[in-house]
């Protein structure tokens, strides 16, 4: 995907479905395209990740570069279906952005520093 920066491990992904989940029961996320735009934009958002198998690109391809203007830290999913089952959809999503991280902050903290190699 040309709007995927970095590579993220099975091991990351695995423990980003788990800290989705977390935050999902214990605090608030917002999913699909349009609302974690507006979340980014709003200094909402504290962890954003966006899937990979997004077609047309276009429709996600701002994401990253929004991310990185505002210093909200990302990932990427591998599958839009899989990332809409750790918040409990059973539709794909292709973003989701935390706004209150809940029980899974550390997760994401730990998730983030694997991810920049910054702690």
């Amino acid at each position: 995907m040309a709007y995927q920066k970095f590579e993220v491990s099975d091991e990351v992904v695995a423990k980003t479905y788990e800290a989705l989940q977390q935050a999902k029961r214990s605090g608030s996320v917002r999913k699909g395209v349009n609302e974690v735009t507006k979340s980014i934009e709003r200094g909402l958002a504290t962890f954003v990740v966006i899937a990979g198998d997004v077609a047309p690109e276009e429709v996600v391809m701002h994401l990253p570069i929004l991310c990185e203007q505002k210093k909200v830290p990302y990932s990427y999913a591998p599958k839009k279906i899989d990332l809409g089952k750790s918040i409990g959809l059973n539709v794909p999503c292709t973003a989701i952005a935390v706004e209150k991280q809940g029980g899974a902050e550390q997760a994401i903290k730990e998730i983030v520093s694997r991810v920049t190699g910054k702690k």
